[in-house]
């Protein structure tokens, strides 16, 4: 996109494990950071810009995401953007003078990939548009929640180029060759609903409860055995990464490695004493 936004500081609400609130100043200049009890929640905040994706979002992203991760208290992030645009592509503007040996010496689209090594689960919530970049980061997290006014795309064909944070590769992972190319070639956008039929949204739902909803969900998998949780995510995962007979021996090693941990004592407990299991993330 065009535009760019000026730096700011912005207050946000910290909401604690007890439900107290606490003022707190985020130094960040794109994108808001809170705690709700066990989920940490991101929120991409250039608004001049419909939140399109620059190197000091894509870097205070990343560093959110990290501590979060390290945080023994959060279970799952949500990353939401705005009621108009979850981000609506790259920031063209950062980028349109760049040559081939800037890319090659400073590759900074590649700092993305750095959000596959985050263990926790991460939940996109998405309203408006989501394109290009948008859609790419949408695609990085572990699932997608949209409204039912959201729209994905690639278009970056319109613009003489092609998807730069891995947009080809996980949109045909996620949807299948022929809607991948569809998509890519043809640069069209897709509603929500569309993007459900296709695999690429796991849910769509009104808009006005699209936030509650994805926090809901993280909070449901925060409240799981945290151990049990980053393995299963990592089982899923090794799907897409491996050929299916790695696939099933990592799967097996994991499964194995659940009954390791404390989490799968009280939960197997709990079950056969008809009770609900309090899981301690051990």
């Amino acid at each position: 996109m065009k535009n760019k936004d000026e730096s700011n500081k912005t207050t946000v609400v910290k909401v604690d494990s007890f439900g107290d609130k606490e003022e707190k100043t985020n130094s960040t200049e794109t994108i808001l950071v809170e705690k709700r009890e066990k989920v940490g929640l991101i929120t991409l905040n250039r608004p001049k810009s419909l939140n399109a994706l620059n190197r000091q979002l894509a870097k205070e992203t990343l560093s959110a995401l990290k501590k979060f991760d390290s945080d023994p208290d959060v279970g799952a992030v949500v990353i939401a953007g705005s009621p108009r645009a979850f981000a609506a592509g790259a920031d063209i503007e950062e980028m349109a003078e760049k040559t081939f040996i800037d890319f090659y010496m400073d590759d900074f689209l590649s700092s993305w990939d750095e959000v596959r090594t985050i263990k926790i689960p991460i939940i996109a919530a998405v309203s408006g548009f989501a394109l290009g970049g948008g859609c790419e980061l949408a695609l990085l997290c572990d699932f997608i929640i949209a409204s039912d006014d959201a729209q994905f795309g690639q278009p970056e064909i319109k613009l003489g180029i092609l998807p730069g944070i891995g947009g080809s590769q996980r949109l045909a992972k996620s949807v299948g060759k022929s809607m991948a190319m569809d998509m890519v070639l043809t640069g069209r956008n897709i509603p929500a609903q569309e993007a459900k039929e296709i695999g690429l949204v796991a849910r769509v739902v009104p808009k006005e409860e699209l936030l509650q909803t994805a926090i809901e969900a993280a909070q449901t998998i925060a409240g799981f055995n945290s151990p049990s949780v980053r393995m299963a995510k990592s089982a899923v995962n090794m799907a897409f990464e491996t050929p299916l007979d790695a696939g099933l021996k990592q799967e097996r090693l994991l499964f194995k490695a659940a009954f390791a941990t404390e989490g799968q004592k009280e939960g197997m407990n709990a079950f056969v004493n008809k009770r609900a299991p309090v899981f301690r993330n051990k």
